[in-house]
């Protein structure tokens, strides 16, 4: 079962999603400003990306400065589905109070499922999750569309950027692979460098082969770690950081039928959280950032209700390691852990309604008092504020209508 996945019940099948139709051009309701400090990247088409030293050990992030005044955020949808959207939406949300505010919205692109920021906030990325798949880079100053890049797969659902801002690393659910692109100093995307289909092990009970469903990096910065939900596996690669070039290194397996659907890491480098769509669980993983191998640990609950069906989705970490949530779709919740011992234990706080219908993605705004919540089935975003100090989430008001709402990412 991928992002699009269905569920005993009304479920659907992630292929009712991969349409077919393309579009060029962009509409949007505000112009955008560049951020502080930047001005507007000129275009470039070309693809050179200069060499660079392999990445240096990063630090932990830390919460951004609280912000003053309107804030962007940008909403994933499909556009080939009875309901969906006509491209990536476009909003503001207000830090303190968490209400959001539509803008309009940006066309010609397909099926915006799942969106990533450049790190130098310039440019905005989306995959085109069709049978042709691709992924479009989208200029925010203007937010003019610099081209679409195909991803040598079917079904893209999922993209990232490498924290160096050079490569953008993609994963195709229906075909099962991973693809790399290089991304030039204007943000724009250049000809494909890797494409890796998961071709063993076999696919895991219930599965019909390979379901690329993460792509990303590591702690270290020179591994890139692939989530296949199908052949219940999490891939380690070397990233060659001139070439962009893949090599295996590791692979971690689940448990038979887990189906692991997505990886976040903790700020301490060392330990990592997995989400088992399948068999609705979470696990907490060991990581060695010196050879990019993950190993992971127990299955543990999502604090789903055991009279539903449930299908956990995303989890996102608060920037101090002190936190980590859980998107339980079907059980309409979202779960709180306490992260103990470093990284290295979960611990199950209780859950939230998300006042919303399937919690596909969530996220925490930069400066981590808000956590937005994506909720497919009832076309809606939620907003929650964090409290900093036990981690409680608390509905900021209605939820903001949005079609098909399977991501929000705030700026």
């Amino acid at each position: 079962m991928g992002s699009g996945t269905g569920a005993a019940g009304g479920g659907w099948s992630r292929r009712r999603f991969v349409g077919a139709l393309a579009g060029v051009g962009a509409v949007a309701a505000l112009p955008a400003p560049a951020p502080p400090g930047h001005s507007p990247a000129t275009r470039d088409t070309g693809a050179a990306v200069p060499e660079r030293q392999p990445s240096a050990q990063p630090t932990a992030p830390r919460p951004s400065p609280k912000p003053s005044g309107p804030r962007p955020l940008y909403l994933g949808t499909y556009t080939t589905v009875e309901g969906g959207g006509t491209g990536v939406g476009l909003a503001t949300y207000d830090p303190e109070s968490g209400r959001v505010t539509g803008a309009g919205t940006l066309t010609g692109i397909v099926n915006p499922s799942y969106l990533a920021l450049h790190p130098d906030a310039r440019t905005l990325y989306t995959v085109d999750e069709r049978d042709d798949g691709a992924v479009t880079a989208v200029r925010l100053a203007d937010r003019r569309i610099l081209g679409a890049r195909s991803t040598g797969g079917a079904g893209p659902c999922h993209l990232s950027v490498h924290p160096s801002g050079r490569w953008l690393l993609s994963a195709n659910y229906t075909s099962g692979s991973v693809a790399v692109h290089p991304i030039a100093g204007s943000g724009a995307l250049g000809e494909r460098t890797a494409l890796v289909r998961h071709t063993g092990p076999a696919p895991g009970p219930g599965q019909d082969g390979p379901h690329a469903h993460q792509f990303i990096t590591g702690p270290d910065g020179g591994h890139v770690l692939a989530v296949d939900l199908g052949t219940d596996t999490v891939y380690s690669y070397r990233l060659d950081e001139r070439a962009g070039t893949l090599t295996e290194v590791s692979r971690a397996r689940t448990r038979p039928g887990a189906g692991p659907r997505h990886l976040t890491f903790h700020p301490g480098g060392r330990h990592a959280y997995l989400a088992n769509e399948a068999d609705d669980t979470i696990t907490v993983c060991a990581y060695d950032p010196s050879t990019g191998r993950l190993t992971i640990g127990a299955p543990q609950s999502t604090g789903s209700r055991a009279s539903v069906t449930n299908y956990p989705a995303q989890i996102a970490v608060t920037a101090d390691g002190s936190y980590a949530y859980l998107a339980n779709r079907g059980d309409n919740t979202l779960a709180r852990y306490g992260i103990e011992a470093e990284g290295a234990r979960l611990r199950l706080l209780g859950t939230v309604p998300v006042s919303g219908d399937f919690p596909r993605q969530i996220a925490l705004s930069p400066d981590g008092a808000l956590l937005f919540a994506a909720n497919q089935r009832s076309s809606t975003v939620s907003v929650f504020h964090v409290d900093g100090g036990s981690g409680e989430l608390r509905l900021a008001g209605d939820p903001f209508a949005s079609p098909v709402a399977v991501c929000a990412l705030p700026l």
